[in-house]
């Protein structure tokens, strides 16, 4: 079940540990996507907090927050970006949005399919999402203190499958949120310190976080029609051969 848009704006942005927390998913999403100048970007579920790089360069940037969740107005002080919608009714046209973020959108709901087949239908040919769940091997998704505490904790390989399953390819697939779900001072302190350690030597802790990045695929056309698989040579008709009308009179 989704969680409030209340609890979700006071922890992302009215806790030290939930400043820290956006600050490192984000940094990594601007890794793998640095730039989306003149495309459309969208966020479904609470991934606004994500969203605010690409607000420069981007032709589009939507928020789509779901029903049970409930909505906010974003970016504080521009004009608001942020829709309420359904779970599996997406109000966007087919093929319309050129890279997708959903976070906090695919563990929480219900429908989990239904996301799936949003996620692809709205998505233009080639188009590119990235899913920011909880790792099931990690800390943050077995404390109830942080929003990856709530709904269903993903495995690499169960997400991936899931994608799969849905007409996706899988690209990058990342781990990220090595510091602990605290907010004590001191792992505050030590925050940037185990991210480092933890990049270095994943093995050593799974990250809180998965980040996984998917395309939509794009099939062969397939249907009736005429298919040309090479190049053939025409050879011309005997004169016999011809109809009767094209011949010359004879005399």
């Amino acid at each position: 079940m989704h969680l409030d848009v209340l609890q979700l704006r006071n922890f992302y942005y009215r806790s030290a540990l939930g400043r820290a927390a956006q600050k490192v998913i984000r940094d990594e999403l601007v890794r793998m996507w640095p730039e989306a100048k003149g495309q459309t970007v969208a966020g479904f579920g609470f991934a606004v907090p994500l969203l605010r790089p690409y607000l420069g360069q981007a032709r589009r940037v939507i928020g789509l927050m779901p029903g049970p969740q409930g909505v906010m107005p974003w970016p504080a002080g521009q004009p608001n970006v942020s829709v309420l919608c359904e779970d599996t009714l997406w109000p966007l046209p087919t093929g319309f949005v050129d890279k997708l973020v959903v976070m906090h959108g695919l563990e929480t709901s219900d429908h989990a399919p239904a996301v799936l087949s949003e996620c692809h239908r709205v998505l233009g040919p080639g188009g590119r999402v990235i899913f920011i769940v909880p790792n099931r091997a990690g800390l943050w998704s077995r404390s109830d203190r942080t929003p990856f505490g709530f709904g269903r904790p993903y495995s690499p390989s169960q997400l991936e499958s899931q994608l799969r399953g849905h007409g996706f390819d899988i690209g990058t697939v990342r781990a990220t949120l090595y510091q602990p779900p605290s907010h004590h001072p001191v792992w505050r302190r030590m925050a940037g310190l185990l991210e480092r350690a933890g990049h270095a030597i994943p093995m050593l802790a799974g990250g809180g976080v998965l980040i996984v990045e998917a395309y939509k695929q794009s099939p062969a056309i397939t249907g009736p029609g005429l298919r040309v698989r090479r190049r053939e040579t025409a050879l011309a008709p005997f004169p016999e051969a011809a109809p009767a009308l094209c011949r010359p009179a004879l005399r």
